[in-house]
């Protein structure tokens, strides 16, 4: 039994497994998938196994394009560190193909200053300006985990900053199964608008960020989830405190 199959039988799916259980079965579904970033093939932080590379004659092989005889295409690249080119692409690419899942990642979620003009002027604004809508994914690893202020913030404020008139949507998810929900609705999802994922580093491959496949199975993406560890009763109000030097 391989670790992906003892995952999905003993109920402990891990956030890279959620993530191609959308992917593929979008895939099965008829809707092509494309993803670029800077190291996407393997996954940033070595999560993600989309292409497999023979260390003897490097022949390359995609388990996720060999799912079924009718599936739709998947593309995935690994960009230049040229993130406003390869974002501005992106970008243009799910705006003429409206029925693709475009995703593109950033290797660190503060990666994204360098693309800081198509978010401003496109992806934050395009549909007020221009009634032009696209459904470009942002995958932005994110989390203050002791790699220093260069790799730890992907700006989560920045974004927060531009959203008005459900001009694009700002996530946060913390379980594979809640990741999985929002990739497969914002494939589905009419009017289509920008989705802007923050993406965790530390609960990758921890033990106790894991689901269960009921999760996967039943329900869609909920916008909250419950902390179980609350003390039981009405709950008056929620506090929010800022972290310090945002």
């Amino acid at each position: 039994m391989t670790k992906r199959q003892e995952m999905t039988r003993k109920g402990s799916i891990d956030w890279a497994l959620g993530e191609l259980l959308a992917i593929g079965s979008l895939l099965m579904e008829q809707t092509p998938v494309r993803m670029a970033g800077q190291d996407s093939r393997r996954g940033t932080f070595v999560q993600r196994h989309a292409v497999l590379t023979d260390k003897r004659n490097a022949a390359e092989w995609g388990p996720l394009g060999q799912l079924s005889d009718d599936q739709a295409k998947l593309w995935i690249y690994d960009s230049l560190l040229s993130e406003y080119a390869a974002m501005g692409f992106e970008y243009g690419y799910s705006v003429e193909n409206p029925n693709a899942l475009v995703l593109w990642e950033a290797q660190f979620g503060d990666f994204v200053n360098g693309a800081q003009t198509i978010i401003d002027e496109f992806i934050s604004s395009s549909q007020q300006k221009w009634d032009q809508r696209s459904s470009v994914v942002l995958l932005l690893p994110h989390g203050y985990e002791g790699q220093g202020p260069d790799h730890s913030s992907a700006r989560i404020e920045r974004f927060l900053q531009m959203c008005a008139e459900d001009n694009m949507t700002v996530a946060y998810p913390s379980t594979p199964a809640s990741y999985f929900h929002l990739l497969r609705s914002q494939a589905y999802a009419r009017p289509r608008t920008p989705l802007i994922v923050f993406t965790p580093k530390g609960m990758l491959r921890h033990k106790a960020a894991a689901s269960a496949p009921e999760d996967f199975t039943n329900g869609t993406f909920r916008a909250v989830l419950a902390d179980n560890r609350a003390a039981a009763g009405p709950v008056d109000r929620v506090l929010w405190l800022p972290q310090v030097g945002l």
